[in-house]
C-alpha cells in the first residue's frame, strides 16, 4: 500500500489506497442514496478508469436503505466488495444487504484479510480482461 487520501464528509470517513476503498461509517447513521452520490464522486476522482474494490469497515452500528445498493451497482469498475466485521448480528445484516446488489462479496474479521481477497480478486479479473482481449485480436 502507497499513498491514500482521506475523506470526512461528516457521516463517513473514506480512505482511499491505489486499489481499494475503505468507508468508515460513524456510530448510529442513516445512509441514503445522497451519501453514495458523495461516495461516488470521491470514486469518480481517484478510480475514472481503473478497476478497484470496496472494503466497508463496519465498526459501528448504521443503517443503510437498500435502494442505496443500486447506485452501487451503477459502478462498472467496482469489482468486489467486502465487509469487516466482528459482530455476528452485523455478519447477518451483510449477508442479507448482499442480496441487493451484483458484485462479488465476502465478509472478514480484519482488514487484511480482506485486503488479500480484494487484490487476487483484481488479480483474477486483470488476466480474465487480458484473456479476452487478446482472444479478440
Amino acid at each position: 500500500m502507497g499513498l491514500f487520501h482521506f475523506y470526512d464528509i461528516g457521516n463517513t470517513e473514506i480512505y482511499v489506497f491505489d486499489d481499494f476503498i475503505i468507508k468508515q461509517v460513524k456510530e448510529g447513521v442513516f445512509i441514503d442514496i445522497q451519501d453514495v452520490k458523495q461516495l461516488v464522486e470521491i470514486i469518480d476522482k481517484h478510480f475514472k478508469s481503473k478497476k478497484f474494490g470496496f472494503i466497508s469497515n463496519r465498526v459501528n452500528s448504521y443503517t443503510i436503505n437498500p435502494l442505496t445498493y443500486s447506485e452501487a451497482n451503477k459502478i462498472d469498475n467496482l469489482i468486489v466488495f467486502a465487509v469487516i466485521t466482528n459482530d455476528a448480528k452485523m455478519r447477518e445484516t451483510s449477508e442479507f444487504e448482499n442480496k441487493f446488489h451484483n458484485k462479488p462479496f465476502s465478509v472478514f474479521e480484519n482488514l487484511s484479510d480482506a485486503i488479500l481477497w480484494i487484490n487476487d480478486a483484481l488479480k483474477q479479473n486483470n488476466n480474465q480482461t487480458t484473456s479476452t482481449s487478446l482472444k479478440e485480436k
